[in-house]
This record gives structure tokens, sequence and C-alpha cells, in this order.
């Protein structure tokens, strides 16, 4: 087992599942703005779905708000939380094609969407861990 593991799978001290889950929630953060302002804004989401040309938009920012506020319900609240992470990880790396296409720009816009594509990368490995650590506790006897 790993250093990792062994952190994240040994007993926890007092305090710690209130730790975990502010982290988690902050992991989350951007996702659950997301989703809300998508759902208080659906047409914006919808334009901002057509803007991308992702068809058909509607569906797809229904998808997406559901996608991002449940996951992350899932994540924070610790009910299949892999799978939350997952969902979360994919819905990122895929979003990440679409919306940060920096190999298409040039000068300073290339950098800065270079930038925010390595950093959802980091985001999407953050999640995957989550998940992946997530189920290694699961298959503990007692968990």
């Amino acid at each position: 087992m790993t250093v990792p593991q062994r952190i994240f799978l040994q007993a926890r001290p007092a305090g710690t599942t209130l730790v975990v889950r502010l982290c988690l929630l902050l992991l989350c953060a951007a996702y659950l703005q997301g989703g809300l302002e998508k759902a208080l804004d659906f047409p914006a989401a919808v334009a901002e779905m057509a803007q991308f040309g992702l068809r058909p938009p509607a569906p797809l920012a229904l998808l997406a708000i559901a996608g991002e506020l449940g996951a992350s319900v899932l994540v924070v609240g610790g009910w299949w939380r892999w799978a939350g992470a997952a969902w979360l990880a994919l819905f990122t790396l895929a979003a990440n094609g679409v919306a940060n296409r920096w190999w298409e720009l040039a000068g300073p816009a290339r950098r800065m969407a270079e930038n925010g594509f390595f950093e959802h990368l980091g985001l999407a490995g953050a999640f995957l861990l989550v998940a992946w650590l997530d189920l290694q506790a699961r298959r503990r006897p007692g968990t």
C-alpha cells in the first residue's frame, strides 16, 4: 500500500471527516457554482452550448446542470463518491477539450487557454484520485 493510500485509509483522528468534506467541497466549488448559474439562467446555458457548437444545446445544458450538481452532491456527501468523482473527471476532460482549444490560438490568448487546459487536467486528476481512493476504502473490511 502506498503512503497516500495509508493516509486516506487509516483510522482518522477527530475532525478529519469535517476537513475531508471541506476539501471535497472546495474541489467541487466550481461545479456547484457552474451548475447553479446554468440552472438559474437556462437560456444562457443553452446559448453557451450552442456557442461551442454542441448539439442539441438544450438537452446538453440539462445534462451539464444535472451532472455538475448531482455529481458534486455525491462527492461531498459521500454516497457513491467514486461515481460522482469519475463523472466530474470525465465531464472536465470533455469540457476542457471543447472550451480550451489552446492549440488553435496564438499570442496571449493561447497562453491563457493553455494554462486553463492544464489546470483542468489537474482537476480531472484530482477527481480520479478521489474516485480511486474511495473505491479502495470501500474494499476494506468494515467500510
